[in-house]
Formats: structure tokens, C-alpha cells, sequence
């Protein structure tokens, strides 16, 4: 039988994950978390075979957890589970350690395929992200590579300010000081050619709503 653990921050996704794997004999749900904290003692408490991982948790990123559980055991294998845009994500989950990604609006009918995908030894993508990495050429608008070229701490920075958290919140919430935050904040700025934070808050915004729309 082979475990599974569901970190979300949305109960439902995590109910609705779980009732289809529970469909499956040879699959069990051994956990469930909704944060980072959580899902950290949960792997302690019940050591999984794979971990289904979404990219926005309370109290830091998937990235940032797909990371600590590579660093605590590297036989734990990790599917991203996401709203977000796989093409500027899949390949920094695939750099952080995890197996594969599936975007939610696709993972009624994908998440098993993808699960058994990763469970064989294999990589778990999308049929069009397959081919852009195979590829080797970016078939993305300007402006989504300027944001692919942000850090993933970075990246992380940008959607939390699209989100409208504000620099105080930011550093509490990442453990980072405000300093820190601000000078992410720069880089950001000279990155994407912002001006101003006016700029830099209003493109997050905009970046955040296309990413939910």
C-alpha cells in the first residue's frame, strides 16, 4: 500500500484528493496538512511515499517545503498540486526536488495518472510542458519572462505583495527581516524595469489576477 500525504490550504481540495485516491486499492491517504508546520510534523509523524504539494501554504511556500523534506528525506517523493501557471513554475518544483506538476483545474481526472507517473520513477507534466522543455525554447509572453527571472524568494515576494500583504506581514510571515524584504523588493523593481513601488504593487496585483482569473 503505498502512503500518500495531501498538504493544502483549501479543506476541500484535500477532501476531494483524498476521496480519489481512496477509490484506489492500492493507494491510502496516511495524512492530511494545511500548512507548511503541519505538513513537516506530519511527514515525521507518517512517513510517506509521496507527497501531493500545493504551491500557497500558511507560514511559507510549497517551494520552500518541497526543500525541507528533500533536505529531511530524499525517498519521499513530491507532486505539485497548483492554481499557479505551470510554465513558469514546473521547472522551479523540478529544481527544488519534486516529481511533477498538474495544475488543480485539470486534477479530478489527472491526479491518479500523475501519482502512478511519479510512483513508476517517471516525471509527471502537462503534454505542452513536456514539449516546451524539450524543446528548449520559451513560449511565453515578454512580460512572463521577466517574472521567470525572478529567484524563487523572490517570486514568492512578488505574489505575496500582488496579494496585498504588506512589508511588516511579508517578514513575519517568512522569517526574514524587513530589510530583507525591502531589498527583494529592489531587485524585483530592477528586474522587471519598475520605477517606483507604486509600479511594483500595481504589477504584482495585475500578475496575481491573471494567475487566479
Amino acid at each position: 500500500m503505498t502512503r500518500i500525504l495531501i498538504v493544502d490550504d483549501h479543506p476541500l481540495v484535500r477532501t476531494g484528493f483524498a476521496q480519489l485516491i481512496g477509490d484506489c486499492p492500492d493507494l491510502e491517504v496516511c495524512g492530511e496538512a494545511g500548512d507548511m508546520a503541519e505538513a513537516l510534523n506530519q511527514i515525521d509523524a507518517t512517513s510517506p511515499d509521496l507527497a501531493i504539494i500545493d504551491l500557497s501554504l500558511a507560514g511559507g511556500s510549497g517551494l520552500d517545503l518541497i526543500e525541507h523534506i528533500k533536505s529531511r528525506d530524499k525517498k519521499i517523493l513530491m507532486l505539485v498540486a497548483s492554481m499557479h501557471d505551470e510554465t513558469l513554475y514546473a521547472e522551479r518544483v523540478l529544481a527544488a526536488g519534486a516529481r511533477g506538476y498538474i495544475n488543480k483545474q485539470e486534477a479530478q481526472d489527472r491526479i491518479i495518472p500523475a501519482i502512478r507517473q511519479v510512483l513508476g520513477g517517471k516525471v509527471y507534466l502537462s503534454q505542452q510542458m513536456t514539449e516546451r522543455l524539450l524543446r528548449g525554447m520559451v513560449d511565453a509572453s515578454g512580460e512572463k519572462r521577466d517574472i521567470d527571472s525572478l529567484s524563487n524568494r523572490e517570486l514568492q515576494v512578488f505574489e505575496l505583495i500582488g496579494q496585498g500583504v504588506t512589508t511588516s506581514q511579508m517578514a513575519g510571515q517568512l522569517n526574514l527581516s524587513t530589510k530583507t524584504i525591502e531589498t527583494h523588493q529592489a531587485h524585483i523593481k530592477k528586474k522587471l524595469g519598475l520605477g517606483s513601488a507604486h509600479e511594483l504593487t500595481q504589477r504584482a496585483i495585475r500578475w496575481v489576477m491573471e494567475q487566479e482569473s
